[in-house]
């Protein structure tokens, strides 16, 4: 009878010594890519596919390219028109031509001697009027000749000044709009056309292939996946207790079955709820289920190629 307090206080010390325990600094997770999915935002049918899954591609590798003719026609409608805004603005800062200069000058020259013929009968009816020997209408008739003559020689003379200058103000600012609306079009064509090829936005493996060459690609629908390497990481869950060792950019390391040497690897991401914790009750019994998502990304993206998405790991401090 004597036993059973000691037997009673020995169990008590074991466990509050299992109590005590310190949690395990390694932790089960699983490895995640972020991919990055090739799109292009214009439609057409699929003509060219450089790559096919698993294949290792650089940053600008040419991934995909679909047809293209509405596009280049498109183009070459735009540049026409670009050429034919650029024309008449040209033509309308210059001045007439030469053989249409030449010909106002031969103008202007006859109207000179007929105003000189006329000033001369001018002043000779006068002459003939003051001597009475002619009446006074002839001298009314040679005084408005001479000065019909005067305004025509002042037409001609105005003519050849514009003949000289361009179009107005207002007409070569007209054409200056015209031109910009016009390259804005071949832009937005040449952009269009452009959008029909597709390169890899960065380096990495190619994880998937959606389409294949004759099928119809709608915009925006990708058609390549790729998984760059710094995109891989590492999720694991952390228990509330341990989640004070963690910080970001804390070293860990990564182990997977059937790998000998672990992978070197920083905290990136630290979940700010916790998960899979019943809401309704946070005893001191339950709070061993209080578990933090944290997310790390190998210092050496060469070592994601070790490391595929979904593959099982642990990971320790």
């Amino acid at each position: 009878m004597h036993l059973r307090p000691a037997l009673l206080a020995l169990a008590c010390a074991a466990a509050m010594a299992g109590c005590s325990r310190p949690a395990p600094t390694t932790w089960n997770g699983y490895m995640e890519g972020e991919f990055v999915r090739v799109a292009a935002p214009v439609s057409g049918q699929l003509q060219i596919l450089a790559v096919q899954r698993g294949a290792e591609v650089a940053s600008g590798t040419a991934l995909f390219g679909l047809e293209r003719s509405n596009e280049t026609a498109a183009v070459a409608e735009a540049e026409a028109r670009v050429a034919r805004a650029r024309a008449q603005l040209e033509n309308l800062r210059k001045g007439k031509r030469p053989a249409e200069m030449e010909m106002v000058r031969a103008q202007l020259a006859q109207a000179e001697a007929a105003h000189a013929l006329a000033r001369t009968n001018r002043q000779r009816q006068e002459t003939l009027a003051r001597e009475k020997t002619v009446a006074a209408a002839a001298l009314d008739d040679a005084t408005a000749t001479e000065a019909r003559e005067r305004a025509r020689v002042a037409e001609l003379r105005a003519a050849v000044e514009q003949g000289q200058l361009g179009a107005r103000e207002d007409e070569i600012a007209a054409a200056e709009a015209d031109l910009r609306a016009a390259e804005r079009v071949l832009a937005q064509a040449q952009w269009k056309l452009a959008q029909k090829d597709q390169a890899a936005p960065a380096a990495g493996r190619v994880t998937d292939v959606f389409f294949r060459v004759g099928e119809m690609v709608n915009p925006g629908v990708p058609v390549v996946e790729i998984l760059p390497p710094e995109n891989v990481k590492v999720r694991f869950f952390v228990p509330q207790e341990r989640l004070a060792a963690l910080t970001l950019g804390t070293p860990v390391r990564i182990k997977a079955d059937g790998q000998s040497a672990t992978i070197p690897a920083r905290v990136a991401r630290i979940g700010s709820q916790a998960e899979y914790t019943p809401p309704y009750v946070f005893s001191r019994e339950n709070r061993a289920h209080l578990v933090f998502l944290v997310e790390a990304r190998p210092e050496n993206p060469a070592d994601a190629a070790k490391l595929p998405p979904g593959l099982p790991v642990e990971v320790t401090l």
